[in-house]
């Protein structure tokens, strides 16, 4: 590869537009409906409000509170309607971080210092977590930078977590178990009342990862779903971390870690005066934190209400919904039973893969899961547009891959580089 340099002379604008409009020529259409992955397209209106926002405070630095009173507003703001969506005690805490990554990194922090702090984890042992197989790959990316053992564990027939299984993986030194809500991988809400218990018996810090569902599940909750209980209405969830940049429809980068309590909380900042630049304190990983995140999650937030928020998640479930039948009618089975806004579907008989790659081909751009093999798709609003598309492309490549055998190694398909 040729190392590109700095230019020696500098480029106008326009011709450096034009080449950026060149360059996105082969990334995916999300603006068409045609991605269900990394994009949370919730319409034109919100767009608007996103990039305004978080222009007028793109220069401005969240890590200096006393520089900048507004984004500390915003962000106290922001962290407190989540606390109350997700039913956190009078005394709940948290802060917005730079994604569920930074969310689930932290909580892994205040728990361990909690666990030190307070006589349960001994100086000099390793700690470890115990979560579901599928967990996101953000606790071992989190467990390996502090050098936590990570203990995942099967889940159910259903894809759920088995919180008697959990329960077996747990000792003495874990510092934490993990429940979603939902797994990205398959969009099912783990049983985290009976995690609740298990935790409870063995006296462990319980996170519930809503990091997709967290400003999702509270609206469809509203609309008279039946959803089991999942937040901190659950007496022994001590965190939950979930994202404003996924269905919160807010900028990227943005999400949010809360805590049951302030005195939990605590535990999580970084603190240190051991520098000649004086006392350094920060809240999250991060150093420098992007005012326009914190200020366009805030806008997005005001601009929608609970009555928007409600009427977007309803219409992603009414399509999650739609896109179930219609795979059915195809010979499809769904993965586990949804309830948000994320579904996963298999063949009995045909190469799931192939037809991925088939839907590919017309310009779709989805997620797979691996066991069992499966189409994977994240639903936003803008797919209410789309929905009779994709179910004539779906239909049209499963008859394109009639006949096919399931490949002896199947062909991996990464989301990064």
């Amino acid at each position: 590869m040729t190392r590109t340099a700095l230019p020696d002379h500098g480029t106008d604008w326009e011709t450096l537009s034009a080449r950026m409009n060149d360059m996105a020529t082969g990334d995916v259409k999300w603006r068409d409906g045609k991605t269900a992955v990394y994009v949370f397209n919730a319409g034109e209106d919100v767009s608007r409000v996103q990039k305004e926002a978080y222009a007028r405070f793109m220069s401005e630095n969240g890590l200096g509170p006393m520089a900048f009173p507004s984004l500390k507003r915003m962000e106290e703001e922001i962290v407190q309607m989540g606390l109350t969506l997700l039913q956190a005690p009078d005394d709940g805490a948290g802060n917005v971080t730079s994604g569920g990554t930074d969310s689930i990194t932290m909580a892994i922090k205040a728990a361990r210092d909690y666990a030190r702090a307070t006589g349960k984890l001994a100086k000099g042992v390793q700690a470890n977590i115990v979560l579901p197989w599928s967990g996101h790959p953000a606790f071992d990316k989190a467990a390996m930078m502090m050098d936590i053992e990570l203990r995942r564990v099967a889940c159910t027939d259903d894809f759920l977590a088995d919180p008697q299984a959990m329960s077996a993986a747990i000792d003495g030194n874990t510092i934490m178990m993990v429940g979603s809500a939902p797994c990205f991988p398959y969009g099912l809400i783990d049983p985290i009342a009976d995690l609740g218990t298990v935790a409870e018996r063995h006296d462990v810090w319980l996170h519930v990862d809503a990091c997709v569902g967290g400003f999702f599940a509270p609206f469809v909750r509203m609309n008279g779903a039946d959803l089991p209980a999942f937040d901190f209405v659950v007496p022994q969830v001590k965190s939950m971390s979930a994202d404003l940049h996924k269905y919160g429809y807010c900028a990227k980068g943005a999400s949010t870690v809360m805590f049951r309590s302030a005195d939990l909380k605590e535990h999580m900042g970084f603190d240190t005066n051991d520098w000649p630049g004086g006392r350094m304190m920060t809240p999250t990983l991060a150093g420098t934190r992007p005012g326009g995140a914190i200020a366009a999650a805030w806008a997005v937030m005001n601009y929608l209400g609970v009555e928007g928020y409600r009427a977007k998640q309803g219409l992603v479930v009414e399509t999650r919904e739609k896109i179930e039948a219609g795979a059915r009618a195809l010979g499809f089975e769904i993965i586990g039973t949804p309830q948000l806004g994320l579904v996963g579907y298999t063949h009995p008989e045909r190469d799931i893969f192939a037809i991925w790659g088939k839907l590919f081909e017309r310009g779709w751009f989805t997620s797979v899961v691996t066991k069992p093999k499966g189409i994977h798709l994240m639903l936003s609003p803008k797919h209410a547009e789309v929905v009779d598309t994709y179910l004539a492309d779906l239909e049209w490549a499963t008859e394109q891959v009639r006949g096919a055998n399931e490949p002896k190694e199947a062909k991996e398909i990464r989301y990064s580089g």
